[in-house]
């Protein structure tokens, strides 16, 4: 291999690309507004909607059936009183209305739930082996049925609590210390870094993989089966320049858009959960949401850095599954079951409890994605890490020969 061809094949092909508008997408755009508009728009959006079914909620309200509202009129009462909820009667087809959205929730009121308080209230009936079971029926997913939910637990929660002051006041007790002997509170001892690492260690290498994918693919299908297409590839075979060359300078310049896609990729999580905290804590004083969003720069660079082989991997496979299409719509079908592979060993990483062990070590993509979790939250495995990361080069390495191997094929370059 000659060095100095090498160099300027890399340079044409970067220029061509910079010239590409489908590269310049998904390298440099996609990565640097994505995040941002995931992160801060589609939260806003959402904390928006909301706010704004919340509002119709309170000036509409959500339809409730209450079913054996003869057993508990002091409760029903009670219900009645909620400036959000509104009492519909019951019917046999209350399950089929809750589906339908007719009816957003519906509470079923067992029997003999006042039988034992003259003034209305919760009671244990003598015949009965345990506590009356008031049961609540929902729309499990639906956001307004979940909204009629937790309104209804807030009330009966409220309703409970009165009535239990009322009996201890009945027997004499103004205190309800009796009850309640201790109280419970909950403190956070993990470092902000870690806690943060947790809630986002699993969404950002999934997410910096696939951008790191997607900004490898168009320049890999443009240098290989455009190149077929646009007749181009000829004229380059037919220049002084070795195999050897052309095909570091094609590997190189996919390599440059896959690395600038991760590091912006990076870059644009780390400057958007730095000025997150700051919209967070303007909207209001709340601590929590300042420590919940604290990500290392070092561990950013890091994963970074195990991004790397990751990188050349996917360079050196889509170069070589790119070469043997005969245009660039069939290297686009051929990228597409490529994609939902690594997004699927990607995802790994993003499952409750999983964590990285000895088992998913040399499994490629997954990897990277556990390390770079553990990382994240301020752990660093350096025998895991050298694994990962020396596991990652010999992949990495293995597609690269196959990339020049394909190259040096005539039935390959010509079919």
């Amino acid at each position: 291999m000659n060095a100095r061809q090498a160099r300027i094949v890399w340079g044409k092909e970067v220029r061509e690309l910079m010239r590409d508008r489908r590269t310049l997408i998904s390298t440099l755009v996609l990565p640097v507004l994505l995040i941002p508009l995931l992160a801060v728009g589609f939260g806003f959006l959402t904390a928006r909607q909301a706010g704004k079914v919340r509002q119709e909620a309170q000036q509409t309200g959500l339809k409730v059936m209450v079913l054996g509202a003869e057993r508990a009129p002091g409760l029903v009462a009670f219900l009645a009183q909620s400036p959000v909820l509104r009492l519909a009667p019951a019917t046999p087809d209350y399950a089929a209305r809750i589906a339908s959205k007719e009816v957003r929730a519906a509470i079923d009121i067992p029997a003999g739930l006042e039988a034992g308080d003259a003034g209305g209230g919760l009671a244990l009936p003598p015949e009965a082996a345990g506590l009356p079971v008031v049961r609540i029926l929902h729309y499990m997913g639906e956001f307004r049925s979940q909204m009629a939910v937790r309104e209804l637990q807030r009330l009966l929660r409220e309703y409970r609590d009165r009535v239990v002051t009322a009996r201890l006041a009945g027997m004499g007790l103004t205190s309800r210390d009796l009850l309640a002997p201790f109280a419970v509170a909950e403190e956070n001892v993990a470092a902000s870094r870690k806690v943060s690492g947790n809630l986002l260690g699993g969404i950002i290498p999934y997410m910096i993989v696939i951008l790191c994918f997607v900004g490898a693919m168009n320049p890999a299908m443009d240098l290989t089966a455009g190149e077929k297409e646009r007749g181009t590839l000829e004229t380059l075979l037919t220049s002084p320049v070795d195999r050897s060359s052309l095909v570091v300078g094609k590997f190189l310049a996919t390599l440059a858009a896959a690395l600038a896609s991760a590091t912006l990729s990076l870059a644009s999580f780390g400057a958007t959960f730095s000025i997150l905290p700051l919209a967070l804590s303007a909207s209001g004083p709340d601590a929590r949401a300042s420590l919940l969003f604290s990500i290392s720069p070092g561990g950013l660079l890091a994963v970074l850095a195990m991004m790397g082989p990751l990188a050349v991997m996917f360079s050196a496979v889509l170069l070589a599954v790119s070469l043997l299409a005969r245009s660039y719509k069939e290297a686009q079908s051929y990228g597409g079951p490529m994609m939902f592979l690594v997004i699927g060993l990607a995802l790994v990483g993003m499952l409750p409890g999983m964590e990285l062990t000895w088992r998913y070590v040399f499994v490629p993509v997954t990897n990277v994605s556990l390390i770079s979790k553990e990382i994240l939250t301020g752990r660093f495995p350096w025998g895991a890490i050298a694994v990962v990361f020396g596991s990652s080069c010999l992949y990495a390495g293995a597609a690269l020969a196959a990339a020049a191997a394909a190259f040096r094929r005539e039935s390959v370059l010509f079919r």
